[in-house]
């Protein structure tokens, strides 16, 4: 006799599995290290740091 098999239940079971192989595609893709993402947020910072220096006062002109 064949074995009773659930659809409903082996399409969640696919479904998960599909889900589950797109994230860890998605982790090799878009995942940084912390130290990527510490690297990433200084070098902003610094950048942001340089352009500050060059803005002008508006006291300084009048």
């Amino acid at each position: 006799m064949a074995e009773i098999v659930n659809l409903r239940a082996a399409r969640k079971r696919k479904a998960k599995a599909e889900k589950e192989k797109q994230a860890d595609e998605n982790r090799l893709l878009f995942g940084r290290t912390k130290t990527e993402k510490q690297k990433i947020e200084a070098e902003k910072a610094l950048q942001m740091r340089r352009l500050d220096g060059h803005l002008r006062n508006e006291s300084e002109e009048t």
